[in-house]
């Protein structure tokens, strides 16, 4: 049989080799070679390996055509038992198997006697049993397993040698999940600390001793390794603690343990930190320890941080701006822990976050009064408002975050400092149809209530669908459906998919450029003032909800759209202060600084129909000599202020502000 057979058979081979094996027929319509390929293609050879490619894979980490004659005989010996005879679990028993098929082979006349003696004197290199896809980008794997399941069925995904092409680039998946891993330990500390693990009686302590060290033999102590240690002193005078770490010991400075106040939401973290080891820790505590530094001599104790695993749940989701690949997903602090993943399958409300859909909204908003435009420029009092809802017999009365009123403000600066009560009058004003059409339109699909409410962000939504609205306004209007899969092939290489960029023009490209410079200014003066530390041209928005149930910073460059999602899934405050900027946007900016790296800084370029004029950063009409403060401002060509600002003295009338109040 010749290998470019095993390449390219018929798939039609599979269905009839099944149905003619019911039938007792195969000698008739195969021959003994096609009998052999289809067999070889389909059996089970274990460790969920079907098929000689997939078992070179698993057992060898290389392609079929690729392996010694040695490594042949040991796959051949598989089919009879394949658990008996794992390489992994049973090696002798696999080796005496391999022997066995080689002698079977020398008799058969397949091989020589010499090629026999070559095989059982090479030395097989059996890889670890590793599942890379769990270790490596877990989350994103079980997407893709669980899509391909819904689109072939179980039998397809398990059994018929699908190849499977992702977007996913392991090396920003590690950062991203290294990132999110970091971002919720800062946040978990900032929330205190929860207690020892567990305390042990005096006579539990030398047995406990022997298991850590029963431990630490398999894996033993490395700088950045988290441990379980047992505390066995606290001095508060030298304010030290010192722990036993199995046949060792380490030391925690109160430096390294200062954060372990007990939890309250309602404390900031910097003004209720411990003043002494015993405020937080007791002889025969079972604490884990973050080992700090290698250790210059052995005799000295290793240097430790107290640490403690996070309650808190992140996300964080990224996308090629202009491909819509996904190139790193995090559903979750631990796979291992729970496979609910926070980027796809949750609906949290994303407060401020969602605001720039509303002021796209607006800006494409047309009136019968053609004067009556909203652009970058327009003015809005940022005043108290009062809802009656009739039906429910009560009132909502929306408040700016920090609870007060800042008067006249320009649609920019309001996105940029995420002023409530502008948001809320915005989208009165337009209309909350038209901005729930618009938000379809970008993208969002969840459920959206029709309340006024829907300015804060009030519906849920996933990381996901807001993270491709955002890829909007990146995309100059053009919506990028994400993608995971890049190209499924069958086990004769046939293409059965093949992604292929989809990007639909669904609002005007000028619009999203001045979304885009708002979102900008989101970074350079407001919320999300953290960002700049990235160091180039960059957009996006911060949001938190009430209580700080939820904080959200999505954000792109033009090389990646990416949104991190940091709570609780029982949905409890965060605490005090952890906001979308303190929250979520340090995990953004850490994942995009690795993701950026080296590459070229790249602008965001103004397209057709996008003009500039200088304003009066207080009216947002044009400038007199005596304006106080002057910008640039974008508009749609056609929209710019053409009337100037009153100079200092000239009557104005109250129509003027009022008719601007909405």
């Amino acid at each position: 049989m010749t290998r470019s057979f095993l390449l390219t058979p018929e798939r039609s081979y599979i269905r009839k080799i099944k149905e003619l094996i019911l039938s007792y027929r195969i000698e008739k319509a195969f021959s003994k070679e096609e009998i052999l390929f289809l067999y070889l293609n389909q059996i089970y050879l274990g460790h969920g390996a079907y098929g000689v490619e997939a078992a070179a894979q698993n057992y060898f980490g290389k392609s079929v055509g690729e392996l010694s004659l040695a490594e042949c005989a040991m796959l051949a010996g598989l089919p009879q038992a394949p658990s008996r005879y794992s390489p992994f679990r049973h090696p002798e028993q696999a080796r005496q198997r391999q022997l066995y098929v080689l002698t079977r082979m020398v008799e058969e006349g397949i091989i020589t006697a010499e090629q026999a003696a070559v095989a059982r004197g090479f030395v097989l290199d059996i890889k670890p049993r590793r599942n890379i896809y769990i270790e490596e980008v877990p989350f994103y794997a079980e997407h893709v397993r669980r899509t391909i399941e819904a689109r072939y069925g179980t039998d397809a995904l398990y059994t018929e040698g699908l190849q499977i092409f992702t977007a996913v680039n392991i090396d920003l998946q590690k950062a991203a999940e290294e990132e999110v891993l970091r971002g919720l330990v800062a946040l978990d500390r900032r929330q205190g600390y929860r207690g020892p693990l567990k305390t042990l009686r005096p006579e539990e302590v030398e047995g406990f001793f022997r298991e850590l060290q029963a431990e630490l033999d398999k894996k033993p102590l490395a700088p950045g390794m988290v441990a379980r240690g047992v505390v066995v002193q606290v001095n508060d005078t030298a304010r030290t603690a010192d722990v036993r770490l199995g046949n060792g010991s380490g030391l925690i400075a109160l430096a390294d343990m200062e954060w372990a106040r007990k939890p309250n939401p309602d404390v900031l973290y910097s003004a209720a930190k411990i003043r002494r080891p015993g405020d937080a820790l007791k002889v025969g505590d079972v604490i884990l320890v973050e080992v700090k530094e290698p250790r210059p001599d052995p005799k000295n104790p290793w240097r430790l941080a107290l640490a403690q695993d996070p309650a808190v749940q992140g996300a964080l989701l990224c996308m090629e701006t202009e491909t819509g690949r996904v190139r790193a997903m995090v559903g979750g602090r631990d796979f291992l822990e729970t496979q609910f993943n926070r980027a796809l399958q949750s609906r949290r409300q994303p407060g401020s976050a969602f605001k720039p859909l509303i002021y796209a909204a607006a800006l494409d908003r047309t009136f019968k009064d053609p004067t009556r435009r909203f652009t970058p420029a327009s003015m809005i009092i940022d005043s108290a408002v009062v809802f009656e809802d009739r039906e429910r017999d009560q009132a909502w009365k929306p408040k700016n975050y920090r609870e007060t009123f800042y008067g006249p403000t320009l649609l920019r600066e309001a996105l940029a400092q995420s002023r409530n009560l502008v948001t809320v009058k915005l989208l009165q004003e337009i209309g909350v149809d038209h901005a729930i059409d618009y938000a379809r339109r970008l993208g969002i699909t969840s459920e959206l209530t029709r309340t006024l409410s829907l300015a804060l962000g009030a519906s849920g939504v996933s990381l996901l669908e807001l993270t491709r609205a955002y890829s909007v306004f990146a995309n100059q209007g053009r919506l990028v459906e994400p993608v995971f899969i890049t190209k499924v092939l069958d086990r004769d290489g046939q293409v059965l998919e093949e992604a292929a960029a989809e990007a639909a023009q669904v609002i005007g490209a000028d619009t999203a450029y001045l979304m885009t410079s708002m979102l900008e200014s989101v970074i350079q003066q407001g919320t999300g003032q953290r960002a700049k530390a990235l160091n180039r041209p960059a957009a996006g928005k911060t949001g938190t909800t009430n209580d700080t149930y939820d904080a959200w910073f999505i954000g792109y460059t033009r090389d990646f759209i990416s949104g991190a999602w940091v709570g609780f899934d029982e949905e409890r405050p965060l605490g005090k202060n952890e906001t979308g900027a303190a929250a979520a946007l340090p995990i953004w900016l850490e994942f995009m600084k690795r993701a950026q790296g080296s590459l070229p800084v790249r602008v965001f370029e103004a397209p057709e129909g996008v003009v500039f004029a200088r304003i009066d950063a207080d009216t947002g009409l044009l400038p007199v000599p005596e304006s106080r403060k002057t910008l640039f401002e974008c508009f749609k060509e056609g929209t710019e202020p053409v009337e100037y600002s009153k100079r200092p003295g000239e009557v104005k009338e109250a129509e003027d502000f009022l008719k601007k109040d909405l």
